[in-house]
């Protein structure tokens, strides 16, 4: 049985894609990885979460790139990465950095409510306020991804809006996110070199799917921006 042509650039393809995202995320995210790969985690998350700001704009590159690849079949993974990096650095950075601050004082709240009978409702309530962070900055930094330029609060809105309304995809992209971190956790190198970009299409696709109405072709205006 012969193999079409077609079929065999489409392979290597998607091999250059993932591997190349894969080394632009770690490029990206290298103040970070290399804290929580050379320390104790449980004494060293403070620092973690002053550096993880500055992931946000590498997840914004790997969006930029899936999409580039999903509609058009580009792979100019760098150069597509690298302009979207820029682009989106600013608003980006400071999504990254009110998520963190928000998660931050969401788990030192349910910390200091565990073990006390107010946790009983504290917890859960707080448990939830996480999940709706982490879901809303996600789809704004898909937002981010394609509208370089869309205000952030108009962006957070919107994600906040949509991450609720498709709950199942945001619940999806949530269990995804956790199995990268579980497979990070264990085998740090199977994560960065191979797992990372197909799990991160994944979560990507979710979100693109729950802002169809904000990110198609012609949804320019659907979004606000800032000029």
């Amino acid at each position: 049985m012969r193999i079409r042509p077609g079929i065999i650039a489409t392979v290597f393809d998607l091999a250059y894609l993932t591997l190349t995202t894969n080394l632009l995320l770690v490029l990206g995210c290298l103040p970070l990885l290399a804290v929580a790969l050379t320390t104790d985690t449980t004494r060293s998350w403070p620092l973690l979460a002053l550096l993880a700001p500055l992931c946000a704009p590498a997840l914004c590159g790997v969006f930029a790139v899936f999409a580039a690849y999903t509609d058009d079949r580009s792979t100019t993974v760098a150069s597509t990465f690298a302009r979207t990096w820029r682009a989106s650095f600013r608003r980006a950075s400071q999504l990254g950095a009110l998520t963190t601050g928000v998660l931050v004082v969401l788990g030192v709240d349910a910390r200091a409510a565990w073990g006390h009978s107010v946790g009983a409702v504290a917890i859960p309530l707080l448990a939830t306020a996480a999940v709706l962070t982490t879901a809303a900055a996600l789809l704004a930094l898909a937002v981010l991804a394609e509208l370089p330029t869309a205000r952030l609060r108009d962006a957070l809105r919107v994600s906040l809006y949509q991450a609720v309304r498709h709950w199942p995809l945001t619940l999806l992209s949530l269990v995804v996110l956790v199995l990268l971190q579980t497979v990070f956790a264990s085998r740090p190198a199977v994560a960065l070199g191979l797992a990372a970009a197909p799990l991160l299409y994944v979560v990507w696709a979710n979100s693109r799917f729950a802002l169809r109405s904000v990110l198609r072709p012609t949804a320019g205006r659907s979004v606000a921006t800032g000029h």
